[in-house]
C-alpha cells in the first residue's frame, strides 16, 4: 500500500480502499504480512460467469423483447453493422466496445437497472479472461454470429430461440475464453 501510494502520489487510504475493492471482486488476493497478489485465470471460474451471463442474459433478453422490441432488434441491428465494418478495416480493439455495446443493449432495454448492473459486473469479470481471445479475428467473427444469431431470434419473437442463441453464443465465448486466454496463461 505505502509503495503505492507514494508511486501515484497519494495516501495510503485510497490505496487500501482500491485494493479492497479489487479483492471484493475476486481479481487479487490478500497475503497476509506480504501484500496482494493477482489472482490467477481458472477454467472453472471462466466457465461460472459464463453459465451466470447466460441466465441474467436471457431474462434481460425476454424483458427487453416485452418491453421494447423493434427498438432492440433497430439498435442490435446498427451494432452489428458497425461490429463488422470495423472488423473488416481491420480494427479489432473497436469490436472489443462493440461486443460490450451489443450485451449492454439488451441489458438496458430490459427496462432493469439491477439487472443491468449485474449484467455490466459479470461483463467485466469476463473481460479479463478475453483479452487474450476477443483481439482475434477468428473469436470476433465467431462472436458476430453469435450475435447475428441472437438478433434473428429476436426477430423471429421466439423467447425459446432467444434462449437458445444466447446460450450459444456464450458457450462459444467460453471455448474460445478457454482456448486462448487460459491456455495461453498456463503456458507463461
Amino acid at each position: 500500500e505505502a509503495k503505492i501510494a507514494s508511486e501515484i502520489g497519494t495516501s495510503r487510504t485510497p490505496v487500501r480502499e482500491a485494493l479492497h475493492s479489487l479483492e471484493m471482486e475476486g481479481l487479487i488476493e490478500s497475503i497476509p504480512r506480504i501484500g496482494y497478489t493477482v489472482k490467477p485465470l481458472s477454467d472453472h471460474e471462466a466457465a461460472e460467469i459464463c453459465e451466470i451471463r447466460c441466465v441474467i442474459e436471457i431474462l434481460a433478453a425476454r424483458w427487453a423483447m416485452e418491453k421494447a422490441q423493434k427498438r432492440l432488434v433497430r439498435e442490435l441491428k446498427k451494432n452489428i453493422a458497425l461490429a463488422e465494418e470495423r472488423i473488416a478495416e481491420g480494427d479489432l480493439s473497436v469490436f472489443a466496445e462493440c461486443d460490450a455495446q451489443f450485451h449492454e443493449i439488451i441489458a438496458r432495454l430490459s427496462g432493469s437497472t439491477r439487472l443491468l448492473e449485474l449484467a455490466q459486473t459479470l461483463r467485466r469479470h469476463m473481460l479479463r479472461y478475453r483479452l487474450g481471445s476477443i483481439y482475434l479475428s477468428d473469436t470476433a467473427f465467431r462472436a458476430i454470429e453469435g450475435h447475428e444469431g441472437i438478433l434473428r431470434a429476436m426477430e423471429g419473437g421466439d423467447h425459446g430461440e432467444v434462449a437458445l442463441a444466447i446460450r450459444r453464443h456464450l458457450e462459444q465465448s467460453k471455448e474460445d475464453t478457454i482456448r486462448y486466454a487460459i491456455k495461453e496463461e498456463e503456458k507463461t
